[in-house]
């Protein structure tokens, strides 16, 4: 065999090596920045950026987006290959996704694979009126409206429940909710929950109440609500009203007959409001008002359903958000005389 031929079949074989040190060399590099990738945080900027993935996304309009907005530089190969190594190509779910500083792509894909979507809160508060939930509703930024524009009566049966008067039916709560839900989901979640207590609570309620249905009882739970904000005080404030109404005494609520005034009131009651009759003025007709003037939470609907004993038919307020009970008419209008016209003895 020539020198020639032997020489170049060493040039061959040092080639071939050389070819194939230098594909190791490139698939380590490659290897390597691959793993620098799915380990380096994305370029999430502020606190509280967000990933929205509409519905219908494939994985390569998702990779798309994040580049689009800046999120990521890195190849879209290197998503998929990711996306393939964590078995999650096919998986991922649309929805809204909160990027936290210092988020990487592996932990977005085991998110979004997972359907961990960004919740955010609604708090219906104790003792809101209807009208003041549907205004909080419409100042949310994130919930779809789809109530806008419907009355009381349209929403009602929007929410599968025809001709019922809305106030007092919905359950003061926090309610998390998702890029999506709209108002009405929100409103249907909280209509439930307050039927729900209902159903748990009444059946243990204390014997011999003056009141015939769960509804009177959330009635009555409103006028508590109104009445007082401390917890200390809801069940002997609910005992006085029981005792009214077992007495067949006026309540002569004032709560009451300010959500009867509606838009006419203006931050203080008159002598004349109190003698002025609505459906609502419980100083000119007896029984509880046709509906809730507000929404109960379940404190205020336990109160009303085991309220305190005791003899006082009367409170009035300190002026320092406390009451003083009174059981004579005599008693209170020293009560009245000392807190509310400051002529204390």
């Amino acid at each position: 065999m020539s020198r020639f031929v032997m020489r170049g079949r060493a040039a061959w074989r040092a080639l071939v090596l050389l070819l194939l040190l230098a594909g190791a060399v490139a698939l380590a590099w490659g290897w390597r920045d691959f793993a620098r990738f799915s380990a380096s945080p994305l370029a999430v900027s502020g606190q509280h950026a967000t990933l929205d993935v509409p519905r219908g996304s494939g994985f390569k309009q998702i990779v798309a987006q994040l580049r689009e907005q800046g999120l990521t530089q890195a190849s879209p190969w290197y998503w998929r290959a990711l996306a393939e190594q964590m078995h999650v190509a096919g998986r991922l779910h649309a929805g809204e996704y909160a990027l936290e500083p210092g988020i990487t792509p592996r932990t977005l894909l085991q998110n979004m694979a997972a359907g961990h979507v960004l919740q955010h809160d609604f708090t219906i508060v104790d003792g809101w009126t209807f009208a003041e939930l549907r205004a909080a509703l419409d100042r949310s930024d994130t919930l779809d409206h789809l109530s806008t524009g419907l009355d009381n009566a349209a929403l009602m049966q929007r929410l599968g429940a025809p001709g019922e008067a809305p106030e007092g039916r919905f359950l003061p709560e926090t309610y998390a909710f998702v890029k999506g839900d709209s108002d009405l989901d929100v409103l249907k979640r909280a209509r439930a929950a307050m039927q729900k207590t209902l159903d748990a609570l009444w059946p243990g309620r204390d014997k011999d109440l003056p009141l015939a249905t769960p509804y009177e009882a959330l009635i009555l739970a409103s006028i508590v609500e109104r009445e007082t904000g401390r917890a200390d005080e809801r069940k002997r404030i609910a005992g006085v009203f029981v005792r009214r109404l077992r007495n067949h005494m006026l309540l002569q609520t004032d709560p009451s007959v300010i959500y009867g005034m509606g838009a006419s009131y203006a931050g203080n009651i008159r002598r004349s409001d109190l003698a002025t009759d609505t459906p609502y003025n419980t100083y000119t007709r007896p029984g509880l008002p046709p509906t809730p003037i507000a929404l109960p939470g379940k404190p205020a609907i336990e109160a009303a359903l085991h309220p305190a004993d005791g003899d006082a038919l009367y409170f009035v307020a300190r002026g320092d958000g406390s009451h003083v009970f009174a059981s004579t008419l005599a008693e209170h209008n020293r009560n009245v005389a000392c807190f509310q016209l400051k002529r204390c003895p």
